[in-house]
């Protein structure tokens, strides 16, 4: 029962609980003297039910904080869905709403903690045990030393340096490095060395790149450094869901004072649902369409790509396609980076 929840001020509660225990006091004393009952019997009796009507008001002004104390408790034991239940209107109202804010972001940074483990502990345990067992056959002579059981291995390592790679990089994020290296650069030139770059790594799909850049001379202030990691995690991320044979385009035009940059691909695509939270950390697809679960992702490369874009002030997304997916970086033609990010 909280009698004093419309009342918008702790302050006026606690006047308000005064004024009703004063009250109660002097109407019963009144009671009493006129009836004739005396100062020992009305007196007592005052104080005892202005001491009922006050524990009454106190308990529910205070019941939010016995909440929090009991919700406090439960969530250092690694319980965060607990909350406090906030109808109060001052400040203890206030402080309630906060909490339950708190508990709430506290229990999402717990999931994706959580979400950490789970993913990196995957997507490490497949390719060690991949590495592990090709090592032990060529070991024990079960497995000749080949070249194509050396590339396997080679393929496995590989994963394991993208995987450190991502880490390393989300480590960056979380520490604030945001520092740019600006130069002006040809964006044909840069796309084609990238394009060139993963198609010597991951050549076993056979698929084709094509970089196509009007007009030919467009050109991009940004860090060549930082839009690499950017094409080559999306690049990545197309290449690992494009069929075999497949195409995977890389396109670039400018719109405006912004210069586009569209990496497309053949593969099943992304559901709608799907496409504004593909850029979170670990977020994780449907099984029905492209995502990171359906292809041993880490939801981590995606999260890094809109960090390094949002560092240059542009802005990510999936872009509407008839089949497969594209995504879409918008950025700056001059540099513009994003406030408080410092610039050489």
């Amino acid at each position: 029962m909280r009698p004093l929840d419309p009342v918008h001020s702790l302050k006026a509660k606690l006047g308000l609980l005064v004024v009703a225990s004063v009250t109660v006091a002097v109407l019963i004393t009144w009671i009493g003297l006129n009836n004739g009952l005396g100062p020992s019997r009305t007196f007592p009796l005052a104080i005892i039910l202005s001491l009922l009507l006050t524990q009454l008001l106190a308990r529910g002004m205070t019941s939010p904080l016995r909440e929090m104390t009991a919700a406090a408790r439960a969530m250092a034991d690694g319980d965060y869905d607990i909350r406090v239940r906030s109808t109060s209107m001052d400040e203890v109202g206030q402080l309630a709403q906060a909490f339950n804010t708190m508990a709430h972001d506290l229990g999402a940074s717990d999931r994706t903690r959580r979400d950490l483990i789970a993913n990196v502990s995957h997507e490490l345990r497949t390719p060690v045990a991949a590495l592990q067992a090709q090592l032990e056959n060529m070991v024990d002579g079960v497995t000749e030393t080949t070249p194509a059981s050396l590339e396997l291995s080679l393929e496995q390592t590989e994963r394991l340096t993208r995987l450190v790679t991502y880490l390393l990089d989300l480590s960056r994020v979380e520490a604030g490095a945001s520092a740019l290296v600006l130069t002006r650069f040809s964006v044909g030139d840069f796309l084609e060395e990238c394009a060139e770059a993963v198609s010597m790594v991951d050549a076993a799909k056979g698929l084709t790149y094509v970089v196509d850049v009007a007009p030919e001379e467009l050109e991009l202030q940004a860090d060549v450094e930082r839009l690499r990691q950017v094409v080559t995690n999306l690049l990545q991320n197309a290449i690992r869901h494009s069929p075999f044979g497949g195409t995977v385009r890389l396109d670039a035009y400018p719109f405006g004072d912004e210069v586009v940059i569209e990496i497309g691909d053949d593969g099943p695509g992304i559901a709608p649902e799907d496409r504004d939270r593909v850029f979170e950390r670990f977020a994780r697809g449907t099984t029905t369409s492209r995502g990171p679960s359906s292809s041993g992702g880490t939801g981590i490369g995606l999260a890094i790509v809109r960090w390094a874009v949002d560092l240059h002030g542009g802005h990510v997304e999936v872009a509407d396609t008839d089949g497969g997916a594209t995504m879409r970086v918008a950025l700056p033609a001059v540099a513009r980076p994003a406030p408080g990010v410092s610039t050489e």
